[in-house]
């Protein structure tokens, strides 16, 4: 089993109404509750967009060589991560099909990235 990153940047969602919004929660709800029932479900969710905390932590962004941390996004960023979830699977197959179900539902693409194996302890 790996895991894996599906995810959107908030850029990708559109211009929806409010009503749209309302109808796309349930969806992606019943994909995150048939992760769950299938076993495969280690975390979903979606951030904060404008009422939320956003810091930058930059090492180098500071003189005195310490870790510059400020308010707001990463001067750079041009997109940022509107949501996510984290599943356990067999396979990219089984993966980019949990994908397609969670853009299918939320109405916007969700692109799948696949977590490098994490090293033995102990």
């Amino acid at each position: 089993m790996a895991e894996y990153l599906l995810y959107f940047n908030q850029q990708w969602v559109g211009d929806h109404s409010e009503e749209w919004f309302r109808g796309r929660g349930p969806l992606a709800m019943g994909v995150v509750n048939d992760m769950r029932a299938a076993g495969v479900y280690v975390f979903a969710g979606g951030l904060e967009e404008e009422d939320g905390p956003v810091y930058a932590a930059d090492p180098n962004g500071s003189s005195d060589a310490g870790v510059m941390v400020t308010d707001g996004p990463y001067v750079e960023t041009k997109e940022w991560l509107g949501g996510f979830a984290v599943v356990d699977v067999p396979d990219d197959e089984t993966a980019k099909m949990w994908a397609a179900r969670i853009a299918e539902a939320c109405g916007w693409p969700h692109e799948v990235r696949r977590f490098k194996p994490q090293p033995r302890v102990g």
